[in-house]
């Protein structure tokens, strides 16, 4: 009896030790400097490389078109203000981007930034929803270049596929987009080269770029005229009556507004920054290359910054040129730019606008695929995914990962309709933008190793620790900022889902809507307090996020806002591919795991990276 008992006890020990190491496993946390792990890349990329980079993967098609969709339909001549908070809530991301890029100079991007703060799983799901969003934003980019070549010649090239091989069937393009596959193969080959060639083309197509919206700005304030910034109540009814064919203007109501600068209401202009927010997608390839950069401390954070600012002031000056040039309520979605050309005589400046626009998408193209293969690599390399993807050439590129996920999105562009997926795209980045403003905040506030002292250990746990605490931060008050953090995000979203569901009752004043957002709002900034007593690490780098914890708390509420708006069926796509990636991970991850093998043993050999034709060793001391 009392052995049937011991061994129930044993056994039911050996049970929790067994989930509580499975647990442990998925919280493990790779060094900032990990034994073991050497660098192949070849470092050849400078400061102004970076900068091209970000700018022509952020300063994509979307200007040549977003412009007059969101001046038309949400925020007329206002949508320079849209733009000015789309760039701040960026630059919000962006800060936190670049402080992770001076702390932690590796390839990786958000996945590398999450495993050394909050631990392997959430790495690896950052690092797959980064996949995703690469992947797709390849395929559509190359879709949107090879529409754009086959609008220019005429229609050809589609004209042709839909007589000869149309396929018609739910789900699949309505015929295989041959030369977009083609189109990415071919740019999958240039990566796989070299890095310094892909960006030296990449350096002459964002300039070419630069170079048409320069003359599109200068054209805009030349031809422009300041009345279609004042246009009246009176002139938008009469445009309506036209639109809608009637013969009288009464009783008829503005389809366009109130007219003047902020025609849909200042609701209207932040409706415009909600989808102008995503321009400025596209910087954070620039933190997958840090292992081939000359000076990644500095030049990291200064390309980040840097591309944000120039695309921020090439959208401004596009779109006030284009509402100064022709009345909102007339500019065209899809090719606004031509069609205002033409309203004010200049017809041929069109060809100019095509030839930026074909830039534009091949920057576009060449920013979603440099990251891709780079996040893939660094997952491979801590053994999250498949081990042959590590494989580099003599130049320094990861060209077995570079031509795995371009095959990936070239099959992608040839056979699937990726409207219905372009929004998963977005929860992907969002994620991910979401995950490093929070691992700032955690990691701003950890403490140093060997930090502790018993005096600081007391006083950190004493009642009200909080309105003394300790000079620098300890376990304890490390501990206790990551515990409000997560209060914080759980607030966060109450309160996004909150504003999304109840916007409209909130707007009509509705008692029981505003006192959940107030009760919401008032938690939160008490959990900002409470983390903002707590003290920093003192662990300096070459650039810091200014008004922690406030700005990152900020990025995160915009990042989950933003989340909250996408519809139902992005989210259960979203799901079945988290799903595939849980599989990978629970199969063949979490047992083959680099660092699981660290902590297992201090002098067995570690396979991390593969050259060429043989297996580079790398001895852990």
């Amino acid at each position: 009896m009392d052995c049937h008992r011991s061994y129930t006890v044993l056994t039911g020990r050996m049970t929790s030790s067994r989930v509580k190491s499975f647990f442990l496993s998925l919280s493990r946390r790779k060094p900032l400097e990990p034994e073991g792990e050497q660098s192949t890349f070849n470092r050849c990329l400078t400061t102004l490389d970076l900068v091209a980079l970000g700018v022509g993967s952020t300063l994509g098609a979307g200007v040549y078109v977003l412009s007059g969709e969101v001046a038309r339909q949400s925020a007329g001549p206002s949508i320079i203000i849209s733009f000015f908070i789309a760039a701040l809530a960026s630059v919000f991301a962006g800060l936190c981007y670049a402080e992770f890029g001076s702390r932690v100079p590796k390839t990786g991007s958000a996945y590398l930034y999450s495993y050394v703060t909050v631990g392997e799983l959430l790495a690896f799901i950052t690092g797959w929803n980064l996949l995703l969003s690469y992947v797709i934003g390849t395929s559509s980019v190359a879709l949107a270049w090879s529409g754009t070549f086959d609008d220019l010649i005429g229609g050809y090239i589609s004209t042709y596929f839909k007589e000869n091989a149309s396929m018609g069937l739910p789900g699949l393009a309505p015929y295989p987009d041959v030369f977009a596959a083609f189109l990415i193969l071919l740019l999958s080959g240039v990566l796989a080269f070299g890095v310094k060639e892909s960006t030296t083309i990449n350096k002459i197509f964002t300039v070419i770029n630069i170079l048409v919206l320069l003359f599109v700005a200068i054209s805009g304030f030349i031809k422009g005229d300041i009345t279609n910034w004042q246009i009246s109540e009176e002139v938008l009814i009469n445009a309506t009556a036209e639109y809608k064919n009637l013969t009288s203007t009464v009783n008829v109501t503005s389809m366009f507004g109130v007219g003047g600068f902020f025609p849909y209401g200042f609701s209207g202009t932040m409706t415009g920054a909600a989808t102008c927010f995503y321009a400025f997608v596209g910087f954070d390839c620039i933190a997958t290359t840090g292992e081939e950069v000359k000076n990644p401390q500095k030049s990291v954070p200064m390309g980040i910054v840097v591309s944000l600012l120039i695309c921020f002031l090439a959208y401004f000056s596009v779109s006030a040129a284009l509402t100064l040039l022709m009345p909102y309520y007339m500019l065209s979605e899809k090719s606004p730019l031509p069609v205002a050309f033409d309203y004010v005589g200049w017809g041929p400046a069109k060809y100019v606008v095509a030839v930026g626009s074909l830039c534009a998408l091949s920057t576009s193209l060449l920013g979603s695929m440099f990251p891709m293969p780079r996040v893939m690599f660094a997952m491979a390399r801590d053994g999250l995914l498949f081990h042959p993807l590590t494989k580099v050439t003599s130049r320094g590129s990861p060209a077995i990962a570079t031509i795995s996920s371009g095959i990936v999105a070239a099959i992608m562009a040839l056979l699937f309709d990726l409207e219905a997926l372009v929004n998963m795209m977005s929860i992907g980045t969002l994620f991910a933008y979401t995950l490093v403003a929070l691992c700032i905040l955690i990691l701003r506030y950890q403490e140093s190793p060997g930090e502790d002292t018993d005096l600081q250990i007391m006083e950190s746990e004493s009642k009200l620790g909080f309105m003394n605490p300790p000079s620098s931060p300890t376990s304890y008050t490390s501990r206790t900022v990551t515990i409000l953090t997560l209060l914080s995000v759980v607030n966060v979203i109450a309160l996004c889902v909150t504003l999304s569901q109840a916007l409209d009752a909130l707007a009509r004043g509705e008692a029981w809507t505003i006192v959940i957002v107030c009760i919401l709002a008032l938690t939160l900034s008490i959990t900002i307090v409470l983390i903002w007593r707590h003290p920093q690490n003192s662990t300096k780098a070459t650039f810091m996020v200014p008004l922690v914890p406030l700005l990152p708390l900020a990025s995160t509420l915009i990042n989950v806002y933003l989340m909250v708006q996408l519809g139902g069926d992005t989210w259960i796509r979203y799901a079945v591919w988290l799903l595939v990636g849980f599989l990978i991970y629970f199969i063949y991850g979490i047992r083959n795991s680099v660092q699981k093998q660290r902590l297992k043993t201090n002098q067995t050999k570690i396979d991390t990276v593969s050259c060429k034709s043989d297996i580079i060793k790398e001895e852990k001391f």
